[in-house]
């Protein structure tokens, strides 16, 4: 177990008093609601100031999002809807007569659950507050709301000491299930907590127990599973699952923040906290990062909480819920409210239902009569809940006696995220945009607006500058000829793109232009031709230098991850099918943009597992990470970050570049140990090999554009280092004795000379060593080599 000694700094989120937040389910933003009228959303890696939305509802006790809107629930009985594009009250979704304790959002945000004071929970439609939908079951007000991970079940925490689960896949909610002696009986405003969470996998769900343990029950059979037991010596008073389920934090009155991993139910981190009670913890949907507030008023976020040492659990796919029996796991399948509902309508009056026929008792009695897909064929995908086809959708078996589900609609995934080249989150109020060998771009937050500053690195060649940007632009590239800046939508504005060329002949050259209305930019490139830019629809859409729409495409392998473009050539990348690993693959497609010619077509980008890109971390001896910077002149370009620093910040630390290896085999440790010859050979090889990919490149190079005087040098040079190497390996087989004599033939055989310089050299170095019948072997190949000449 690893006992943590970060201590973090509290942000002075809210006035002293119960706070809560939420992290919207891109991660982005974070939101926090508490005892005062102001609510802050905080942006993601950055330690500016947050946004504030003023003139709110004062004595908030939940807050829920999505990427485009939050949802909070106070103590006077409103719930209301702020909209995340223009950060402003945007309505008034419902209003109960006794505060509100909690509110949850069904996962695809057309639904929020709201429970109060008043004993009945009430189910809103964000989109149409006339749809409501009621839970009445429950006798006394409700603590605590949980909706599972597919929508269609919510997990009703009452004070009554029950647990009270229904189904939603009906026009009116099902009661399917009262969880008897799972958590306490808590007054709907105490600080121990008696919330329900569902595992992220659907199967099972887990709650604070009286004895201060947290159990895990069921969904199949509602049996009590594993338990996550001997952590708090206090009252529990909150606990989340990371995003993957394999682990889970909890924190209680005892000010401990603990740490467990959901397999072996075992504490691997624990810390000691120094402040009032946490009232509400967030794991960050994709980063390693834990936020929690207290009953202080503050906001606490503590980036690589889960320790390097545990840190492979947070990066796997999704895991299963610690359960007694591991086979027949029921597993719902993804769909809404909305498509219950609308699935049931479809079906009420068709005379062949089963419903009709066998009536509802004779369904439950009957279940394992149903089709399954145990094997996952998929053969029974198109079957709905009640044996028909169903209008493109899996229903999801209704009430407690259906045990079997074997298709999991759960499952999720891991997809590469985008990313922009160069680009660094923020610190503080900087961040660097866009860095290559050409110079780096990088932007300070004045709170209304950013200031950016572009340097280069030959200031003989181009001049520094910068601007005033009210327009805060997020990415960035330059090059020789200028610099490209593009923002993402805001206001209820466009996203848009921003070109400067460094010098021109008239007067103004720059441009902006902006994209349509939905799309936001995932990343740009800038070559001597043109300006790429991705989206967050998939398109690729190509400008040329001065502004004039080129061409405009949909990427086929999605989401987009990147691009990048050199001259007429544009290399995009993106997700493709899923591996075995269950992340998904790279695909990566150039194209010739100006013949309109597709050179490569989504092929994968073979990354390994595991490697590393440079060798100084052999042995693990030294601390430090590599930000890859640009590859040219055969050498890697990077910055070396030390200390366990992610990204380069500043002052921003100079360039370093590292010559390129190719890993062949394993080197000795030492010349003794395989002898001074071995250890030349096995590097003589390995730059052989390096040498001919980089002469295949530049082949490629010449056959694809149009030759410069300087290309075809560099073709011949490189060329003649392919052969002088092998002249090397020659020597080395030589110095082994006469029976390498056809090894030493064999490379002989793989020079690139062709005016018999090298050959005729190759003959000398065999000549020297007494190989005489190597010596006339070379003689004779030589003399084929001419015959062959003379053909063509």
């Amino acid at each position: 177990m690893t006992v943590t000694q970060q201590r973090q700094r509290g942000r002075p989120a809210h006035a002293p008093g119960q706070t809560y937040l939420t992290y919207t389910p891109d991660g982005k933003r974070l939101i926090t609601a508490g005892s005062n009228n102001a609510i802050r959303i905080y942006t993601t890696g950055s330690d500016g100031e947050p946004v504030n939305v003023d003139d709110c509802q004062e004595l908030n006790t939940a807050v829920v999002a999505t990427n485009e809107f939050f949802v909070t629930g106070s103590e006077d009985g409103a719930v209301c809807v702020y909209s995340l594009k223009t950060n402003l009250f945007d309505k008034m979704l419902v209003r109960c007569t006794l505060p509100v304790r909690d509110v949850a959002l069904s996962p695809d945000g057309n639904w929020a659950a709201v429970a109060s004071d008043e004993p009945t929970v009430k189910i809103v439609n964000t989109q149409d507050m006339a749809r409501i939908l009621y839970l009445r079951e429950q006798p006394k007000p409700v603590k605590h709301l949980s909706f599972h991970p597919s929508g269609s079940y919510l997990a009703v925490s009452c004070s009554d000491g029950l647990v009270y689960v229904y189904s939603l896949s009906t026009e009116e909610p099902q009661l399917v299930k009262k969880v008897d002696g799972l958590i306490r009986s808590l007054e709907a405003d105490e600080e121990a907590s008696s919330r329900v969470i569902w595992h992220p996998d659907g199967t099972a769900l887990a709650a604070p127990t009286a004895t201060r343990d947290i159990q895990v029950v069921s969904r199949n059979d509602w049996e009590r599973q594993r338990a996550f037991a001997s952590g708090h010596m206090g009252d529990i008073t909150a606990l989340a699952w990371s995003p993957n389920g394999a682990l889970l934090a909890s924190a209680g009155m005892d000010r401990k923040l603990l740490l467990w991993e959901t397999k072996t139910q075992n504490i691997v981190a624990r810390q000691d906290l120094r402040y009032p009670n946490v009232v509400s913890l967030a794991w960050h949907p994709t980063e390693n990062i834990l936020s929690f507030t207290n009953s202080d008023g503050e906001l606490f976020i503590y980036t690589d909480f889960v320790p390097s040492e545990h840190l492979s659990l947070l990066k796997k796919p999704l895991q299963s819920a610690p359960s007694i029996h591991e086979a027949n796991i029921w597993r719902p399948s993804v769909t809404t409210i909305e498509d219950r509902q609308r699935d049931v309508r479809a079906r009420r009056g068709t005379p062949d239902t089963l419903d009709d026929i066998l009536g509802s008792d004779a369904m439950q009695d009957d279940e394992d009569d149903f089709i399954v897909d145990d094997d996952g064929a998929g053969y029974a995908e198109g079957v709905n809940g009640h044996g028909k086809r169903s209008n493109g959708h899996l229903d999801l078996l209704d009430g407690p006696g259906y045990k079997r589900r074997a298709t999991n609609g759960l499952w999720r995934p891991r997809i590469h995220l985008p990313f922009q080249p160069g680009s660094t989150p923020w610190r503080g109020n900087r961040r660097s945009t866009g860095l290559n060998l050409v110079g780096c771009v990088w932007t300070v937050d004045q709170d209304t607006h950013n200031t950016v500053t572009v340097e280069f690195y030959d200031r003989e060649y181009h001049r520094d500058f910068h601007f005033t940007d009210p327009f805060l632009y997020d990415k960035a590239c330059l090059n020789d000829y200028g610099t490209l800046f593009s923002c993402s939508p805001s206001d209820g504005g466009p996203a848009m793109i921003f070109y400067r060329p460094h010098e021109t002949w008239t007067s103004r050259a720059d441009w902006r232009t902006k994209l349509p209305m939905g799309e936001d930019v995932t990343s740009i490139s800038l070559s001597e031709s043109y300006v790429v830019v991705t989206t967050s629809t998939n398109y690729v859409r190509v400008f040329t230098l001065y502004g004039t729409p080129f061409r405009v495409y949909r990427q086929k392998s999605s989401p987009t991850v990147t691009c990048a473009s050199w001259r007429d050539y544009v290399l995009t990348m993106g997700n493709g099918s899923v591996g075995g690993d269950g992340k998904t693959h790279l695909l990566y497609t150039i194209e010739n943009i100006k013949r309109d010619e597709i050179c490569q077509n989504e092929d994968i980008v073979a990354l390994p597992g595991g490697g590393e890109v440079i060798n100084r971390l052999a042995g693990g001896r030294k601390e430090e990470s590599y930000w890859p910077v640009a590859v040219a002149q055969d050498k890697f370009h990077c910055i070396i970050l030390k200390g366990g620093e992610k990204y380069p910040y500043f002052p921003r630390p100079l360039l370093s570049e590292f010559d390129f290896k190719i890993p062949l085999s394993q080197e000795p440790a030492s010349e003794e140990a395989e002898g001074s010859s071995g250890t030349e050979a096995v590097k003589l090889e390995e730059s052989f090999v390096r040498n001919s990919v980089t002469l295949a490149l530049i082949e490629d190079l010449l056959a694809a554009t149009t030759a410069t005087h300087f290309q075809r040098a560099d073709l011949a040079r490189k060329e003649l280092e392919v052969d002088k190497v092998l002249l090397q390996l020659l020597a080395v087989e030589c110095r082994e004795g006469e029976e390498r004599g056809a090894k030493a033939l064999e490379i002989v055989g793989l020079m690139k000379d062709r005016s018999g310089k090298m050959m005729e050299a190759a003959g000398k170095v065999a000549n020297r060593y007494g190989r005489n019948l190597l010596e006339e072997k070379i003689r004779e190949l030589e003399e084929k080599r001419l015959i062959g000449m003379d053909e063509e």
